[in-house]
C-alpha cells in the first residue's frame, strides 16, 4: 500500500498484479528471467537504474512495476476519454506482451480509422500481428507477435481479481 501511495499506484492494482505473476512468492524467477514477486525483468531495472541483483528485493521490485506501469501510461498518450478498463487494460496489455506490439497494434486501428484507445479493438489488432499480411506491414516497428491469447488472458484475471480486491476493500 505504502509504496503503491509513493509511486502513484492503485495497491490493489499491484496486487493483482502480483498474484497473477508469482502468486505473491517473492522469490520467483521465470524461465525468461523476470524475478520476484512482481515479475520485472533485468532490462526495466536496468531502465531505471536498478542492478539485476537488487531486482529481487521485494520493495525494490514493487517500486520497480509501479515506476513501469506510470511509464508505460506517460509513453502510451491515451485520450483523457479513454474509459478507466481501457486504460488499464492496455497498460497490462504492455506490461505482459511489451509496449512495442501493442504500440503497433494501436498503430494499426488508428491506420484502419478505428478506435486505437478501445482494448477490443487494440486486442483484435494484438492478435492480427501473428499474420505475416500485417506483422511486415509498414505500420508494424516490432514484428511477429504470437502471444496474444496469453495478453487476453492476463488482462482479464488481472482485471477481474482487481474489480475483486476493489468489492473486497470497499467491504462490499
Amino acid at each position: 500500500r505504502r509504496i503503491g501511495e509513493e509511486e502513484g499506484q492503485d495497491w490493489l492494482l499491484l496486487s493483482a498484479i502480483a498474484y497473477s505473476e508469482s502468486r505473491f512468492q517473492e522469490d520467483l524467477v521465470s524461465r525468461r528471467g523476470a524475478i520476484g514477486l512482481m515479475q520485472i525483468m533485468p532490462i526495466v531495472g536496468k531502465q531505471f537504474n536498478v542492478a539485476k541483483e537488487d531486482i529481487a528485493d521485494t520493495e525494490t521490485n514493487i517500486r520497480l512495476a509501479g515506476k513501469l506501469l506510470s511509464k508505460i501510461e506517460s509513453t502510451l498518450k491515451l485520450a483523457p476519454s479513454t474509459s478507466h478498463s481501457d486504460r488499464l487494460s492496455i497498460i497490462l496489455a504492455c506490461y505482459n506482451g511489451g509496449i512495442g506490439h501493442v504500440s503497433d497494434a494501436r498503430r494499426l486501428a488508428r491506420s484502419n480509422g478505428e478506435d486505437y484507445n478501445s482494448w477490443s479493438v487494440v486486442s483484435h489488432y494484438l492478435q492480427q500481428k501473428a499474420n505475416p499480411e500485417i506483422y511486415e506491414s509498414e505500420v508494424v516497428r516490432y514484428g511477429k507477435f504470437t502471444g496474444s491469447k496469453q495478453t487476453e488472458a492476463y488482462v482479464r484475471e488481472v482485471m477481474k481479481r482487481y474489480e475483486m480486491y476493489r468489492r473486497i476493500a470497499q467491504g462490499v
